[in-house]
């Protein structure tokens, strides 16, 4: 609201001033025009003069009216500078303290929310005294409606967010107190809103580790993780092609193409926890299948944390949470929760009699 209010405020004073510099220069032009026509009349000037200072008056017009242009134009672009300049001076939120200390190798205890609660600085709340622990080695998914703070909890364990109440800690240790950058290098997330980037398809996989650009055998490790191989086999020019449309030459993929490569990002960090928020949305069902036992091998003795809506891929968790109205409302096992008939029954049975 306050950066729309200014936006309204600037455009009623240039609508205001630019009207009064149109109306001034109006009158200047048409003023000296008649001034020049009575002097002409009264014999002062004659016809071949008129003729001359008419000439001289409209190219003297195009010329201020180009100056006001020029001005008017610099001081459009300065409010975008300052713009700009505000934004780059802009500071997180969240960052690391002084002497923050280094995440431990390997992470022995893992996390743990401790009545954990969130909410927007709109008020909003999304999470309320949620607890729980993730242990190494120990698969967890997240499941509920949207809206719940399934991502939310992501977000809050990769630290994009702090909580707003309650503690999360790391080996026993409040999350804040470790170096940001350093627990985002142990952390392999991809979200639903993943990045497609018009670079080569190495490239495209380097991001998840950018100092591996050139290890074309882990590139290449990674991609035959998430099943992007099959698709980079078929690229005119292989892991060399450029993908995207912005640029010549460029090959673009479709929406499950691109996610295999978002997935091989992940893989190729080979982080102590990995993270996967709707990874499969854009595959059908059998690259789905395959994505998620590949997945089941390669986070044998790693953390992991799943969302899905699709409950046929959440079943491999060992423990499945299910959010509702931003707390746990079940935890336990598939056939646990099967057996309770709750929420998580109710919807397994909703969603598995839309195959029937």
């Amino acid at each position: 609201m306050r950066l729309h209010g200014e936006t309204a405020r600037l455009a009623r004073k240039r609508l205001l001033v630019g009207s009064l510099l149109t109306l001034l220069g109006t009158l200047g032009y048409y003023g000296t025009y008649a001034y020049v026509i009575y002097q002409t009349v009264a014999g002062v000037l004659t016809i071949g003069m008129l003729t001359f200072l008419a000439g001289a008056i409209a190219g003297a017009s195009s010329n201020i009216q180009l100056v006001f242009s020029t001005f008017s134009t610099i001081a459009d672009q300065a409010l975008f500078v300052g713009d700009l300049l505000d934004f780059f001076a802009v500071k997180p939120v969240v960052s690391s303290k002084p002497g923050a200390i280094a995440v431990p190798r390997p992470i022995r205890q893992g996390f743990e929310f401790r009545n954990v609660s969130f909410a927007y600085p709109n008020g909003r709340e999304v999470l309320s005294g949620v607890s729980f622990k993730l242990s190494p080695g120990e698969r967890i998914a997240l499941v509920g409606e949207n809206g719940q703070g399934k991502t939310t909890i992501v977000k809050l364990l990769t630290r994009l967010y702090d909580p707003s109440g309650g503690q999360i800690l790391l080996d026993g240790v409040d999350l804040r107190e470790y170096d940001q950058e350093d627990l985002w290098r142990e952390i392999g997330v991809i979200f639903q809103d993943f990045m497609r980037y018009d670079l080569t398809a190495t490239e495209n996989i380097a991001m998840g580790r950018i100092e591996e650009k050139d290890n074309i055998f882990r590139i290449r490790s990674a991609a035959q993780k998430s099943l992007a191989e099959e698709v980079i086999r078929k690229l005119p020019h292989g892991y060399d092609q450029r993908l995207g449309t912005r640029f010549d030459g460029g090959t673009d993929l479709s929406g499950g193409e691109w996610q295999k490569l978002a997935l091989a990002r992940a893989y190729l960090r080979e982080a102590q926890v990995l993270v996967l928020d709707e990874p499969t949305a854009s595959l059908d069902a059998k690259s789905e299948h395959e994505v998620f036992q590949r997945f089941a091998e390669l986070t044998r003795g790693r953390m992991a944390m799943l969302i899905s809506h699709r409950f046929s891929t959440v079943r491999m968790a060992d423990r499945i949470f299910v959010l509702q109205g931003g707390r746990i409302a079940e935890e336990g096992p598939h056939d646990q929760l099967m057996q309770n008939g709750g929420r998580y029954a109710e919807m397994f049975e909703l969603q598995a009699a839309s195959y029937r």
